[in-house]
């Protein structure tokens, strides 16, 4: 049987460090290609690329993973820096959006995890809540992640895939603010923040602003794939131009 190719994108990094060496590499947490491979998918991985590449990755692809990382430049969606706010990494920024710009074009299914689902709603338009406290580590302590519960939406698609309230693991300071055009909340946390925003309509997008990769409910991941099937039978049936 034929595995869907399902592309995530990578980190860029200037230094990383593995056994004799210390060199510049793109990476990507080994529990993203671990969830797509468990959900019945083929994962490769979509280091930074020239944006305008985009569209032939997407075009080889069944759908794609937009994964979690540094912070979105808030310029791109007309913000200020806030203090709190990390570095930009406008590699990252440039090729993920192009990447989800692609994606909503050619009606690929497409999930976006943290960042992604943050990086999504800035391509939609929105914007973002550049800090707020209780969605990091227990305590605030740096590279932990946390667990909290979050509430689907009745009648989203998110529901439809997670019907009822769980725990989820979560790392993360920034937060949708105002949602993009044509995005829909689809799950809250206790506090009110957005936990996921999907696309109105028949087209599989969906943020999640947690960390599937990091626990064992595959149910988001396992939808994405799918999702595949219907997608590319729309798309064959387009006429030819």
């Amino acid at each position: 049987m034929n595995r869907p190719l399902v592309g995530i994108s990578t980190y860029l990094e200037a230094s990383v460090r593995w056994g004799a060496w210390d060199l510049p590499a793109a990476l990507l947490p080994a529990g993203y290609a671990r969830m797509v491979r468990e959900a019945g998918g083929l994962a490769v991985l979509l280091p930074p690329d020239a944006p305008e590449s985009a569209g032939q990755a997407v075009a080889r692809l069944d759908a794609v993973v937009v994964a979690g990382g540094p912070d979105v430049d808030p310029a791109r969606y007309g913000a200020g820096r806030d203090p709190r706010t990390g570095p930009p990494a406008p590699e990252r920024d440039a090729w993920e959006a192009a990447l989800i710009g692609a994606a909503l074009a050619s009606g690929t299914p497409l999930l976006g995890v943290c960042r992604g689902m943050q990086l999504l709603n800035v391509v939609c338009g929105g914007t973002l809540t550049q800090h707020l406290d209780g969605h990091g580590g227990p305590g605030g302590e740096a590279g932990v992640f946390g667990s909290h519960p979050v509430t689907p939406v009745p009648g989203t698609r998110y529901a439809t895939l997670a019907p009822d309230v769980c725990a989820v693991p979560t790392y993360h300071h920034q937060a949708v603010d105002r949602i993009g055009a044509g995005l829909v909340a689809s799950a809250h946390a206790a506090d009110g923040t957005v936990e996921a925003v999907e696309l109105s309509g028949e087209h599989w997008v969906l943020g999640v602003q947690w960390h599937p990769e990091m626990g064992d409910d595959l149910r988001v991941v396992r939808g994405l794939v799918e999702a595949v099937a219907p997608a590319r039978e729309a798309r064959l049936a387009e006429p030819v131009a």
